[in-house]
């Protein structure tokens, strides 16, 4: 397998995966409504860098509540990632029920959630995704 780290600091890792066509944002930890902003502006920058529309979310290792940001998630940055060609987004939900629930409440401030997905396994959102033209 093929991959490009493109970014990587102690909340988040972004990285392409070339033979797959995908871009990897593996967030880490706790999350503030800052860390969670910087890290999406990333993956934007990303998928501008690799021309690559299709995004695995991966929250697997966050822990906690970042609810204070899925406001902006939803109902700026989702937006701004249609309008930059994104085709698929694959949301891997936290183990932590509070991430769980920031989540949910970034895809209710969602207008358009065509294309996004939510998954339990790391494993269902990469066979999902594989199953999408590039």
């Amino acid at each position: 397998m093929s991959s490009i780290t493109f970014f990587q600091d102690t909340y988040i890792s972004i990285t392409y995966h070339q033979n797959q066509q995908y871009i990897n944002a593996d967030w880490i930890g706790f999350q503030t409504k800052q860390s969670v902003q910087d890290g999406c502006e990333r993956i934007l920058e990303a998928m501008a860098q690799f021309n690559c529309y299709k995004v695995l979310n991966d929250n697997t290792h966050v822990e906690g509540i970042w609810s204070s940001a899925a406001e902006w998630v939803g109902s700026d940055w989702f937006p701004r990632m249609r309008q930059a060609g994104m085709v698929s987004f694959a949301w891997v939900y936290s183990p932590s029920m509070f991430s769980r629930l920031s989540t949910d409440k970034s895809l209710r401030f969602t207008y358009d959630t065509t294309g996004i997905e939510v998954f339990d396994s790391l494993a269902e959102a990469q066979r999902w995704l594989a199953a999408i033209p590039a």
